[in-house]
């Protein structure tokens, strides 16, 4: 089982911390407890354009996304280098989590 910690610790962009995956957009679920699954693929996180028009916006990253036992991977990803460090994004509707992403939170 891993937790998913939304901070990751650099706190210098103000952008929020979003990832695409098969043409859907995931943001980034805090202190959840899941499980990684297998792993479908690779995901995107777009670059960042928190300067204004000042500078030049920062690369897209890549990196692997892995299933969540029990949760589709149309709801929720686990994105990172390793299973061991992956975090939890979900695709919110309407800015409310997934239903099966509130059942992780809750425990059920």
């Amino acid at each position: 089982m891993h937790t998913s910690n939304s901070d990751d610790g650099d706190g210098s962009a103000s952008c929020a911390y979003r990832i695409l995956h098969q043409d859907r957009t995931y943001e980034d679920v805090a202190d959840v407890t899941f499980t990684v699954g297998g792993k479908p693929g690779t995901a995107t996180q777009p670059a960042c354009d928190d300067t204004g028009g000042q500078e030049e916006p920062l690369g897209a990253d890549t990196m692997t996304a892995y299933e969540v036992n029990g949760v589709p991977p149309e709801v929720a990803i686990a994105v990172g280098d390793t299973p061991a460090n992956a975090r939890l994004v979900a695709v919110y509707s309407h800015k409310e989590l997934p239903p099966e992403v509130q059942k992780l939170i809750d425990g059920s």
